[in-house]
């Protein structure tokens, strides 16, 4: 899919969820008798203020203390970050290991948590995936929606749509007593479902992508679900346009003409043919877009109130002239193909080209004649590289000769000389 459709299926989210519990910032046990929780204390001190080593070695300090298994897993829990953010996986992960074997209620599911990211993020699925099953038996609902995440992701990762549904499906189940709903459990579930939405959007199921999201906008007012939901809206609407446009231009398309052949109105199908061209543009499809279009201009019913909408906006002819301006069609062309930036920036360009040839003989005063008409000569000439400037010159050589009754232009001018040969 492309961005207003929502992220591409992927199996990691690029930003998992933290191992932490967004309760606990700043929380700190009440101090023991011994000093391994004075240690931890002054560890995390060190480590929040970029003091890694030493907090390193305090935390070490408080696991060579031996003290009860609830400080001990915190200490242990706490290695295991700093040695990550120090760039050490594996004393990171035998840090969390040895903090998930304490079996602590509070420090080991996030160690578990900690330790099967770090195993996903090094490519070890299959061992972050047997992490994440230890964490379903470890924590309350909060840690097992986050070990459920996991798994899906490992489902999809494996290609086992199956199984990753089941583990979708929990990961987003909401527990029957709200007070048992923690910050950690809301923002897991939002995760999931803005990730479990792209992919479904990927894979062209927007309703299922609806649902998801809803879920998700049910915990957390989430800018990223919204966007998600309005790309589920988008393809909603290209569904039902899709449905008018096939069979109000003639073209092959999924949807057949009314069984008693009626088509819609000319004004339907044509607001139909522009909305529809539009929406695939947005959704960063512009050769479709182009198809759309190309198709309502070549139905004989639609063809006039297709080109009304696709030229909508576009200047208005001189009075002087009967005939639409010269530069119509590239405009024409240029909406049907959504290139508009692009006619906009090579005339841009070209303005910009012949003012540079013709102002440097301003400034520097030139006078010779000689000099002046050759600067105007290259200016002239600006536009010819271009696909519509044989048509420029074309205009002018028709104005002229309008004014002056014949044609004293040479064949190939202004390319192949001035007037006259001079």
């Amino acid at each position: 899919m492309t961005t207003t459709s929502g992220p591409p299926a992927r199996s990691a989210p690029d930003d998992p969820p933290q191992a932490t519990d967004p309760a606990d910032a700043g929380e700190t046990d009440a101090p023991p008798a011994h000093d391994a929780a004075d240690l931890c204390d002054q560890a995390q001190d060190l480590a929040q203020n970029g003091h890694l080593k030493r907090a390193a070695a305090l935390y070490q300090r408080a696991v060579a203390a031996n003290p009860p298994p609830a400080v001990q897993a915190r200490a242990l829990l706490g290695l295991a970050v700093v040695e990550d953010q120090r760039g050490d996986p594996p004393a990171a992960r035998e840090a969390a290991y040895r903090a998930l074997a304490t079996g602590d209620t509070r420090h080991a599911p996030r160690a578990a948590h900690h330790l099967a990211l770090s195993l996903e993020q090094e490519g070890a699925g299959e061992e972050a995936a047997r992490v994440w099953r230890r964490l379903l038996d470890l924590g309350g609902p909060a840690h097992a929606a986050v070990a459920h995440y996991g798994l899906a992701r490992d489902a999809e990762a494996r290609g086992d749509r199956e199984a990753a549904e089941e583990h979708w499906e929990a990961a987003l189940e909401l527990p029957t007593d709200r007070a048992e709903f923690s910050r950690l459990h809301a923002t897991t579930v939002a995760e999931a479902a803005r990730d479990l939405a792209g992919r479904l959007l990927e894979r062209g199921r927007p309703d299922a992508a609806l649902a998801a999201v809803e879920r998700g906008l049910a915990v957390a007012d989430d800018p990223g679900l919204r966007l998600l939901r309005a790309a589920a809206h988008l393809e909603h609407a290209i569904g039902d346009l899709d449905a008018i446009v096939p069979a109000s231009t003639g073209t092959p398309g999924p949807h057949a003409e009314p069984e008693d052949g009626e088509r819609p109105e000319p004004a339907t199908s044509g607001a139909a043919v522009e909305l529809l061209a539009g929406l695939l543009a947005l959704r960063g499809e512009p050769e479709a877009a182009e198809r759309v279009w190309r198709s309502g201009l070549g139905d004989r019913d639609t063809a006039e109130e297709v080109r009304r909408r696709l030229r909508r906006g576009f200047a208005s002819a001189p009075e002087e002239d009967a005939a639409p301006p010269w530069w119509e069609p590239y405009l024409e062309e240029a909406a049907a193909t959504s290139s508009t930036s692009v006619l906009a920036g090579e005339l841009f360009a070209v303005v910009t080209r012949m003012h540079a040839l013709l102002a440097v003989p301003v400034v520097e005063g030139e006078a010779r004649p000689s000099a002046l008409r050759a600067v105007m000569e290259q200016a002239l000439r600006v536009p010819s590289d271009t696909v519509w400037g044989v048509d420029v010159h074309a205009d002018f050589r028709r104005r002229l000769h309008e004014a002056m009754g014949e044609d004293p232009l040479p064949e190939g001018w202004p390319e192949h000389g001035p007037p006259g040969g001079r």
